[in-house]
């Protein structure tokens, strides 16, 4: 079956970099975008980005453009969030997600994805 593992979380102070990895696995991905997540306490699961599997789109939201990363790496099957200038509000826990790619996807809805991670914590401190 398809998994999906993400590490690299940790806890770190504001103005620091996080790389977080994610290792998919159980079918093949081409034609799949591949979605970063985050979800504070009490908020609900946002968008981070996305990056097609062959790589040849990346999209972010508008709070985190400039400062992350999204990257695949298809040899070894793994997507990559590089995370520089961490603020407070960039605390989460933050999950993969794999979702079949379709002109017009909407891949801000965490509802166009259907296979998840167990999620990894960033907690950034001032």
């Amino acid at each position: 079956q398809v998994q999906l593992v993400e590490s690299g979380g940790g806890s770190v102070q504001a103005g620091d970099s996080l790389r977080l990895s994610c290792a998919a696995s159980g079918r093949a991905f081409n034609g799949y975008a591949m979605g970063w997540f985050r979800q504070a306490p009490g908020k609900e699961r946002e968008f981070v980005a996305m990056i097609r599997w062959s790589g040849t789109s990346t999209y972010y939201s508008d709070s985190v453009k400039g400062r992350f990363a999204v990257s695949v790496d298809t040899a070894k099957n793994m997507v990559y969030l590089q995370m520089n200038g961490l603020k407070p509000e960039d605390t989460a826990v933050y999950y993969c997600a794999a979702g079949k790619y379709y002109s017009g996807l909407y891949y801000g809805s965490p509802g166009q994805y259907q296979d998840w991670g167990q999620g990894t914590q960033v907690t950034v401190s001032s």
